[in-house]
């Protein structure tokens, strides 16, 4: 293994483009393997409902880089299908809430099962060795999505 101080910016620069390039096309092509009948944006809304607990439309607007109108009309849809439902705050009447349903807990199950069911036999077919690398590979990238190096 090289050490990181014989590492040069531009290989740095290389090394950050193609794994971004790497990144986003596994993203997309895991968006592909299973969409519960639902957008990448009305998946990735129900996911955050799910995650921050109760949001805001507000707050999950935020928290997937949308302006409220479009978070509202993907809300919207939720709820119509039945996976999320609105809650008035018990603080402050005025303000709702989302709500994550048991069958908006179920489509994303679903949808996470079949994306991990297409990586698992991805994986299955691979040697033992780039399974082994893969596997310090997935820590490195989580520690990457936790802030936890440099």
């Amino acid at each position: 293994m090289v050490p990181v101080t014989e590492i040069d910016s531009s290989e740095d620069d290389e090394l950050a483009a193609r794994l971004r390039m790497a990144v986003t096309r596994l993203h997309r092509r895991l968006r592909q393997q299973a969409s519960g009948g639902l957008t990448p944006s009305q998946a990735s809304a129900l996911a955050g409902v799910e995650i921050l607990g109760s949001p805001t439309l507000g707050a999950l607007a935020n928290r997937e880089s949308v302006q409220p109108p479009t978070m509202t009309r993907i809300v919207a849809a939720l709820e119509g299908m039945g996976l999320v439902s609105r809650v008035p705050d018990a603080g402050d009447r005025r303000i709702a809430r989302l709500s994550i349903t048991e069958e908006g807990t179920a489509v994303l199950s679903t949808i996470r099962s079949a994306k991990d069911a297409f990586l698992a036999d991805a994986l299955h077919r691979l040697p033992v060795e780039d399974r082994q690398a893969l596997t310090h590979l997935t820590a490195l990238l989580e520690r990457l999505n936790d802030g936890e190096v440099g």
